[in-house]
């Protein structure tokens, strides 16, 4: 059965949430979610909402989904420790040091696949299948064909329906960080996308600003097609927003009207667009903010709050009484399997009148607050006694509480935690052997392989050029195969194709391939070829690392939001490196945003922000998407010295000569100072 998932970022939200109707519900704590400028749920808001959810039957998930560091595996062993212990019914996260620990500690936990995985292809669900994950939350960006294909796996599929589109492609995002220190990947996106950018000097452009995102129209189909569950994006948005959401696609699963202008009143940017799904792309998925969506939601919200004032009915309760002189009142009530039995005072004789089936029926009926309506009564009343209204009202109040609470014990499992070797395995971290040399190795990435022939290699210990520059002109480097590692694209719309042009590389005796997805680390282990990993598998801990190893894993990136410091104190099994030289990458886009501000032919090449700030945009048009690049340049010639934990460190060029690039790679052979414009990126001074 399909479940309705609903964003509850605080606890206001997740009572309307349960009250609508949804059928799930994700949450974050105050520390590692995705979601940090939310309110956020502290450790007894976490265990009240694991009741509340439960006691309705309703399934509650913690997302625990951002880049964890080494300093911190203490405390996210203790968030994964206190989730068993309350009953969460499952983690949603991005770090693979996540489910090595819970494969080994707590192997019963449930664990989604979060969307800053970047997971939207067959292997990318099957890695994640193998990996131990039970559910997998898919791109955005994924087609209905593609989502028609992963359905058909053996996996859970969890795919957004409604809420916030960023323009990059989730788990791929930087621009944050590098503007202002605030991490995506760290849950303190600023929105800088929202922000003004142009591909034609205009100020006023938004050309990074999607609409949200709108599937309700497409529920059943997607139903139909093998969707588990439908998630609605809105973890930062107020309860009336949750409730609408959860709301109108309750009533489109259920082929009943659902009200899009309603949903367009209470939160939209110009609207909403299903362009991924239906594959149209273009202008039409672009808008902002607008006041008058911000005065609209203005008139809708005290209708929207009507929608949970009030608990529904839920279950039918049934209740016994046994009522004589000189005994307790017994009042034993049964719902859904749960029984409980409720003493209360001692009755009295009559003077007036006699307690009868009509008087208890009408106090035990005044249900009204609660998630139960009255069922079945037997009454077994003793004649000539009284009781009280109130004794009776306790009664009922006490029988309430007490079958709510056992309705939540039986939908709550406690999940084993090993305390143990949790500890043991932290501790071990420490005997990873240290793998940086005196003098790391030089590699440079190429997005053009043109200039190629006339680089001077003599000093280089790997080339990195793009899966489509290697077919291409594989015939003419097969020669300098040792030296030459091909990269595959960071997003794929045909996975097959991918996997074909390996093969043909492979015949021709490449073997050296760098993963810049998840997916392609099954692809290579299939293909029994060697595995490098690039930036964006976002490995910021010792633990990812190990994970890494066990994956037949060569050596791996680090991501480039780490301090020098952070990079120094990991513990590795593996070599790894960082991008030292270059424009880094800070968004990946499956939808062109010069493309759809002023169209291919009138295509500048960068967009501009309103400091007069120029971000290329590079177009990798022959894979589908395109990657926004930071406009000053990354330089650390002169500071290798600061990384002490390094085997190799990558030069990353796209316009620049060959001469150009014999200079460069020189200045980092000497260590040479930086006469030009550049920057460290966040290497010294990190993010939040």
């Amino acid at each position: 059965m399909v479940e309705i998932l609903a964003p509850c970022g605080s606890y206001e939200s997740l009572i309307a949430a349960v009250r609508v109707g949804a059928d799930a519900v994700y949450v974050g704590s105050k520390t590692f979610s995705a979601r940090q400028n939310a309110k956020n749920f502290d450790r007894d808001e976490l265990k009240s909402a694991v009741f509340e959810c439960h006691k309705r039957g309703i399934k509650i998930y913690q997302a625990v989904n951002t880049v964890v560091l080494d300093s911190q595996l203490v405390d996210i062993a203790n968030e994964l420790e206190f989730a068993c212990e309350i009953g969460i019914d499952g983690l949603i996260t991005q770090d693979l040091c996540l489910i090595n620990l819970i494969n080994k500690v707590c192997p019963q936990m449930p664990v989604h696949v979060s969307t800053q995985m970047t997971l939207h292809t067959k292997n990318g669900v099957l890695f994640a299948n193998e990996l131990g994950f039970s559910r997998v939350v898919v791109s955005r960006e994924v087609t209905k064909e593609v989502l028609t294909e992963l359905c058909s796996l053996n996996t859970e599929i969890e795919a957004f329906v409604h809420g916030a589109l960023c323009m990059s492609v989730s788990g791929q995002c930087y621009l944050s960080a590098m503007i202002g220190s605030r991490s995506a990947n760290r849950g303190l996106c600023a929105g800088a996308c929202r922000l003004p950018f142009s591909a034609d000097d205009n100020k006023n452009g938004y050309a990074l600003s999607l609409k949200d995102m709108s599937y309700i129209t497409y529920l059943q189909e997607l139903r139909d097609m093998g969707v588990s569950s439908f998630k609605i994006e809105g973890r930062m948005k107020r309860p009336e927003y949750t409730a609408a959401s959860v709301f109108e696609c309750k009533r489109a699963l259920e082929g009943k009207p659902y009200d899009m202008r309603l949903l367009k009143s209470v939160f939209s940017r110009s609207g909403f667009t299903d362009g991924y799904y239906t594959s149209k792309l273009g202008k039409d998925m672009f808008g902002i903010r607008q006041k008058e969506d911000v005065i609209s939601a203005n008139d809708v919200l005290p209708r929207l709050r009507s929608l949970y004032k009030n608990e529904p009915k839920r279950y039918k309760i049934d209740f016994s009484i046994d009522i004589r002189f000189g005994s307790q009142i017994i009042l034993a009530a049964e719902s859904d399997g749960c029984r409980a039995v409720i003493k209360g005072g001692f009755p009295q004789r009559a003077v007036k009148r006699s307690v009868d089936a009509e008087y208890v029926s009408g106090q035990l009926s005044k249900l009204g607050g609660s998630q139960y309506e009255m069922g079945r009564l037997i009454c077994n009343i003793e004649n000539d006694v009284m009781v009280p209204a109130s004794e009776l009202n306790k009664l009922r109040r006490d029988a309430v509480c007490a079958i709510d609470k056992a309705i939540s014990e039986k939908n709550t499992r406690v999940i084993p935690f090993d305390k143990e070797k949790t500890i043991k395995i932290i501790s071990n971290i420490n005997k990873f052997s240290l793998t940086g040399v005196k003098k790391p190795e030089i590699r440079i990435s190429l997005s053009k392989v043109n200039v190629l022939r006339e680089i001077n290699l003599t000093d280089i210990e790997l080339v990195t050029i793009p899966l489509c520059e290697a077919v291409d002109s594989a015939n003419e480097y097969v020669c300098i195969k040792d030296k030459m590692c091909i990269s595959l694209p960071r997003y794929m719309h045909n996975e097959q194709k991918v996997i074909n042009d390996i093969k043909s590389l492979k015949e021709k005796g490449f073997y050296k391939f760098e993963a810049t997805n998840h997916a392609h680390l099954r692809i290579l282990n299939q293909l029994e070829l060697e595995i490098h990993t690039g930036f964006g598998l976002n490995i910021t801990n010792s633990l990812a690392l190990e994970t890494l190893a066990k994956l037949n894993v060569k050596d791996a990136v680090i991501s480039y939001e780490l301090k020098a410091g952070e990079i120094n104190r990991l513990k590795s099994p593996l070599n790894i490196g960082i991008l030292s030289y270059g424009r880094l990458p800070l968004m990946l886009c499956v939808n062109c945003p010069i493309k759809a501000s002023v169209g291919c032919k009138n295509c500048t090449g960068y967009l501009s922000d309103r400091t007069g700030r120029r971000f290329k945009v590079r177009c990798n048009k022959r894979c589908g998407y395109y990657e926004l690049l930071n406009s000053d340049i990354l330089y650390l010639a002169d500071k290798m010295n600061e990384f002490k934990n390094i085997s190799f460190h990558t030069l990353c060029f796209d316009d620049e000569t060959s001469d150009e690039i014999n200079s460069i790679i020189k200045a980092y052979k000497n260590n040479s100072l930086c006469d030009g414009a550049f920057t460290r990126g966040l290497y010294f001074r990190g993010i939040i």
